[in-house]
């Protein structure tokens, strides 16, 4: 399982594959923090879209645990996951490689 945190991060990296899986199973729910012109091209089935600056202004806008921020590259998601994390959310994954990554690994997205 690539599912990793690094000493220096409050939150878990995980792989487009795992990630997949764990959706599959009702694990993590997903949060898009793309802009809405982004996340009208595609976006993973069951993704809530809240924009990086719209969650940076009220992170309580997501609550829970086993939450999976994604984005284009896994930059804005990673910023969004620590966020969570100091907010005191449990189980806060990034999405390695964000959507270039799930779509380079060939999963499926909706348009």
């Amino acid at each position: 399982m690539a599912i990793t945190q690094r000493p220096d991060e409050p939150f878990y990296r995980i792989d487009p594959e795992d990630a997949k899986r764990l959706i599959d199973e009702g694990k993590l729910r997903v949060i898009d923090v793309r802009e809405p012109s982004e996340y009208a091209v595609d976006h993973l089935a069951t993704a809530e879209l809240i924009p990086l600056n719209s969650f940076l202004r009220d992170p309580s806008k997501v609550q829970g645990s086993g939450i999976l921020f994604v984005c284009e590259m896994g930059q804005r998601s990673a910023v969004a996951a620590e966020m969570a994390a100091a907010a005191g959310l449990s189980e806060v994954y990034n999405l390695e490689g964000g959507m270039n990554a799930w779509r380079g690994k060939g999963l499926p997205v909706e348009r």
